[in-house]
């Protein structure tokens, strides 16, 4: 085969020449060995054969075999409904593609996937000499390498090529050809083929959770693939030897949990009536578990950014990589809680029946806010810092609540109709309380140029603060994590590239120049965060984070986007911890540098060594608690637990009609996925901690606002997540195969 390899080279290479190669004239035959009817039916009397590229897909490549057509025969197609002009294969070892001889000419034969096991296609190459029939055969070989190990043939030789050549496993065991060769067709014949190329695959066994005997079934073995669909969408693929069991978009949504323990990927999946359902692939080995891991991590990335992955920096691929490391081994102290947390779980279920003494007071039903207009909802929380009061937003109107002191709320206001000095009603987008809560800062969205002070004594917008006549204000913080209970006047603002300090003192408009700064790029700030000292950490759309010593000058570091957009972050008051929401996890980082000139200073102060950057570390719900809820996660911007002189032990968060929180102290000590929930009968809008108060949560439900003592949550089991009725253990509703 390598005399064809200078004319290979000319072909292979071209990146103007759609096709590799083609034989002009031939017949193609639909063959059916256990059909006595039909057991050779001609598809095409005069065709051509072609290996063609995939253009959006490197190292993939067609079979292509197109009707020819004499000279008339075209125009009779006008009239005819439906033609079938081609036939197209992708180019892949499952095809068990092999020449052979009929009549004297060369064949090409080849198996037919989407018929019976038995079936195959035969293109009768008339007129074909022995030199373009080898050369034929050869290219199709070398795309079959490309294709299975996604890299370049041109350094092959004939013996490289061998693992390709087709022989029947009646023909190895009879010629005694050793195990090689059986086990090469029995591993071919473990699952069906796949019609996508196959990025990676291996042997698995699959399981779906069954949210009624509360375990994971076991659906059968086969092998677990990544697909490629088109440039930047991926699928992941459970298949055994007789059917492809699950087909699943990579996506976040899926919610992927992996465990190194089991060597194990756990995910969700939504049917088409919306039902959630937990997945489970279980690997062979822990090498095949690492392989699976890191290229499912880069497809994802690949699939959010649409850029190829090799693009990326070796020490920031690290970075994404390292996000889904597991749970840290901490045996002492984790066997120890896991003891206790077996008892509580005891203790829950007895006292189950007499749960109604523990329920949240919630809010005073005699002085409840008014009833809400016709499509109202309540979008917003601040929780106050000095003056007991939570402020809740709906629509142009603000209610105000008075924290009762025995976890629970009570109303007392609302100001109504917000507008501009100027009198023209909004509805903000943002509000910050501000100097020791006696004013609150407002955001309109029809005014992205100016903020808006509003006296809250007086419950009436006082001041329009013009900020810049050309930049606007996307996001606001305090000056530092407790500015608020002083009487500092300055605060942060950004814009979607922009950071810069704003002064209400200065007359004009309100920015400092001296502290502003425009950064390049489309970086897309998306929320901003500081610390007790005034640092600042800045997150964005793509999923980056910076963190900055002081505003106007550049990031001390940069740690870069796993892919998923970041809505919302906080920090720590030392600013050693941070924690960026996305739609599906909270991602922490400590800012601790662990190594190198600058050992034990803080991000924020010093860069991080490119080859040592932070262990991102994901905080997720587990996929079976998922199906258990069967919503689709989707969370609310985390907050740690926050006050003077206070130290943080507590993350909270929510998704759909849950409360969410994580032992902070258990966090970071590798147990990520130590949280407890709590369902309310509405949808959370947003929650916190009370302030100085590590135990007592406030919640703004759609229609109401509550309060909830951190007990009053629950681990997370069936009954505390109120699963659905509906037996989810059927496949046939929660299968999603769009191909």
């Amino acid at each position: 085969m390598n005399i064809f390899k200078s004319l290979i080279g000319k072909v292979w290479h071209d990146p103007n020449a759609a096709e590799v190669v083609k034989i002009s004239t031939g017949q193609l035959y639909l063959v059916r060995p256990d059909n006595i009817r039909s057991s050779r039916e001609c598809i095409y009397n005069d065709a051509m054969a072609t290996i063609r590229r995939v253009p959006s897909v490197e190292h993939n490549f067609q079979l292509v075999i197109t009707r020819v057509y004499e000279e008339g025969d075209q125009e009779l197609l006008e009239y005819e409904e439906e033609t079938d002009e081609e036939r197209v294969f992708l180019i892949s070892e499952e095809l068990e593609f092999h020449s052979g001889e009929r009549d004297g000419e060369p064949t090409f034969i080849w198996r037919d996937l989407e018929g019976d096991v038995d079936e195959q296609y035969e293109f009768v190459a008339t007129g074909t000499n022995e030199p373009t029939r080898a050369f034929f055969e050869t290219c199709m070989y070398r795309a079959m390498y490309e294709r299975k190990y996604r890299k370049s043939a041109d350094t092959l030789t004939d013996a490289d090529f061998q693992e390709f050549t087709w022989q029947s496993s009646q023909t190895s065991e009879s010629e005694g050809e050793g195990a090689g060769s059986v086990v090469q067709s029995e591993t071919k014949q473990a699952a069906v083929p796949s019609l996508w190329p196959v990025v990676i695959e291996a042997e698995a066994e699959v399981y779906i959770w069954n949210v009624q005997d509360e375990q994971f079934d076991h659906v059968g073995d086969g092998v677990a693939r990544i697909v490629q669909r088109s440039q930047y969408e991926y699928f992941l693929i459970g298949a055994t030897s007789q059917s492809q069991l699950l087909a699943h978009r990579i996506v976040p949504e899926i919610n992927q949990r992996w465990a190194k323990k089991v060597q194990s990927l756990t995910w969700n999946a939504v049917s088409d009536s919306g039902d959630q359902s937990s997945w489970c692939f279980r690997f062979l080995d822990d090498e095949t578990y690492e392989a699976f891991k890191a290229m499912f991590s880069k497809v994802l990335w690949e699939s959010l950014h649409h850029t190829s992955w090799d693009k990326m920096k070796v020490d920031e691929q690290t970075y994404v990589l390292s996000s889904n490391m597991e749970d840290v081994e901490m045996k002492d102290v984790q066997d120890e809680e896991e003891d206790e947390d077996e008892v509580v779980d005891e203790l829950e279920e007895k006292s189950e029946s007499s749960e109604g003494e523990d329920e949240d007071p919630g809010a005073d039903e005699d002085a409840l806010p008014p009833a809400l207009g016709q499509g109202e909802r309540n979008s917003q929380l601040t929780v106050g810092y000095k003056g007991d009061r939570s402020y809740v937003v709906r629509g142009n109107k603000i209610g105000v609540f008075s924290h009762t002191g025995d976890n629970g709320v009570r109303y007392q206001a609302t100001i109504s109709k917000l507008s501009t000095p100027k009198g023209k009603e909004f509805t903000p987008k943002k509000v910050m309380l501000h100097e020791q809560d006696t004013k609150m800062i407002l955001m309109n969205p029809g005014d992205p140029n100016s903020l808006y002070s509003m006296d809250i004594e007086r419950g009436k917008i006082v001041e329009e603060w013009k900020v810049h006549d050309n930049v606007t204000v996307e996001m606001m913080a305090p000056d530092s994590k407790f500015a608020p209970t002083t009487h500092e006047q300055t605060l942060v603002g950004a814009s979607h590239n922009a950071l810069f300090r704003i002064d209400p003192r200065i007359s004009g408009n309100k920015m400092v120049d001296s502290q502003y700064k425009q950064y390049a790029g489309k970086n897309k700030f998306s929320d901003v965060a500081t610390t007790a000292s005034g640092k600042l950490a800045v997150a964005s759309e793509k999923g980056d984070i910076r963190l900055f010593d002081t505003i106007g000058k550049n990031a001390k570091t940069a740690l870069p986007p796993l892919g998923d957009p970041i809505i919302g972050i906080d920090c720590t008051a030392d600013g050693r911890w941070i924690v960026a929401t996305t739609k599906t996890y909270l991602l922490l980082i400590d800012t601790l540098i662990g190594e190198g000139r600058y050992t034990g200073s803080l991000g924020f102060d010093r860069s991080f060594p490119a080859n040592a950057k932070p262990i991102p570390r994901r905080l997720q719900l587990r996929a079976e608690h998922v199906a258990y809820m069967n919503y689709e996660v989707s969370l609310t911007p985390a907050r740690f637990n926050t006050g003077a002189d206070q130290e943080e032990n507590a993350i909270v968060t929510s998704t759909g009609p849950y409360v969410v929180v994580w032992d902070f102290k258990k966090v970071k000590k590798g147990q990520l996925d130590k949280y407890e929930i709590k369902k309310y009968e509405d949808l959370v809008v947003q929650d916190n901690f009370r302030f100085g108060d590590d135990k007592e949560i406030i919640i703004a439900l759609q229609n109401n606002v509550l309060a909830v003592n951190k007990k009053n949550l629950k681990r997370p089991t069936r009954t505390s997540l109120a699963p659905p009725t509906k037996n989810l253990r059927s496949r046939s509703g929660i299968v999603n195969a769009p191909y």
